[in-house]
């Protein structure tokens, strides 16, 4: 048995690849539902309604998926020029601790910004940081030839390092009876709530503004061309006449940015302060919504919502029949698996000899 290359795609087989991904990832799931003594289509009836049955559970779905957008874009866009970026957990973690500094420690450095100057600055020194961050492995990449898999992997771990040395430090919050968190934003930088008495911010305007305008960017822009076309083969790029260190780094700026700018978001949306299990792994999490996407800016916004479906309704199911919530990680793993095999197949063809 051998892969052979199809000489033109289906458009059809494009758009049934996934639908087909995700019945395979529930058929395979029901089997561990079966294991676990549970009914099937109860099960994910409730894990349905858990995640979109009711407004609130809908607000906290929406809620889970707006870091998750973010993170997923920040990946989307690296993953396009083949600069794999492993760090958005990093990145986020980064722009948040700067949007703290900026929002919540602006009190005591003696200057007085009107609040919407000061909100500007805080997300843009946030994204800036995030950039920042990233900037470093990208120029180890393309002047030396650094993996930036290792290097952004092992920033992430340094990164909390410095994070839990800031918390318990010079940002602690000292009305927090000796909790490891930051002094608060101030309150009129906090993000309003885009559906009263319920935890869904103006975030989720901003992450799907973003996504339409990094679709927008890589599809008509001169800089999006470089960025597919340095993705599709760098070499190829290079003889053409692409500046493919450039693009590299602008790329790493992009996706670092917005990896910054999830924790920023995360931190004005949500919590007003900073801890160190602010982030459940939203920067690894950007990585599989990036794939479930197919690298599409648009489909990052779906995808990001079934995860976070995901993710919302087990708590519900695992309540109401006793299956362990971590079926949903075992969906959203197999879902990821699946879309690449579709994906695989519908670019080659099976050949038995």
């Amino acid at each position: 048995m051998r892969l052979e290359k199809r000489s033109e795609q289906s458009r059809l087989a494009l758009l049934l690849a996934p639908l087909g991904a995700i019945l395979f990832t529930l058929l395979v799931s029901a089997l561990l539902v079966l294991w676990a003594g549970a009914p099937v289509a109860q099960t994910y009836g409730l894990l349905l309604q858990g995640a979109f049955g009711s407004l609130f559970a809908l607000s906290e779905t929406l809620t889970r998926a707006i870091p998750l957008m973010l993170t997923g874009l920040a990946a989307t866009v690296a993953f396009k020029a083949r600069v794999f970026n492993i760090g958005a957990e990093g990145q986020l973690y980064v722009g948040a601790l700067t949007a703290v500094a900026v929002g919540g420690l602006h009190g005591g450095t003696g200057f007085n910004l009107p609040p919407a100057l000061l909100f500007v600055l805080m997300m843009l020194a946030a994204a800036l940081a995030g950039a920042l961050l990233l900037l470093g492995p990208a120029l180890l990449k393309a002047r030396l030839g650094v993996d930036e898999v290792v290097t952004t992997l092992l920033l992430n771990f340094i990164v909390l390092l410095f994070v839990s040395m800031m918390l318990d430090g010079p940002m602690k919050d000292p009305t927090a009876m000796g909790w490891p968190q930051s002094v608060a934003l101030m309150s009129e930088l906090e993000l309003s709530k885009l559906i009263p008495q319920t935890r869904v911010h103006t975030g989720l305007l901003w992450a799907c503004t973003l996504a339409v305008a990094l679709w927008a960017l890589m599809k008509y822009t001169v800089l999006g061309f470089d960025i597919r076309t340095v993705g599709a083969n760098a070499r190829a790029a290079a003889f053409a006449g692409v500046p493919v260190n450039r693009t590299v780094v602008l790329v790493a700026l992009l996706s670092g940015g917005l990896a910054g700018l999830a924790g920023a978001i995360e931190v004005a949306g949500r919590t007003s302060y900073l801890t160190l299990d602010m982030s459940p792994g939203y920067g690894y999490s950007g990585i599989v919504i990036a794939m479930l996407a197919a690298l599409h800016p648009l489909a990052v916004v779906a995808a990001s919502v079934f995860v976070a479906g995901m993710l919302v309704g087990a708590d519900t199911m695992s309540r109401a029949v006793g299956v362990p919530t971590y079926i949903a990680d075992v969906i959203v793993a197999a879902s990821l698996l699946s879309v690449l095999v579709a994906t695989l197949l519908t670019q080659y063809r099976l050949r038995w000899k």
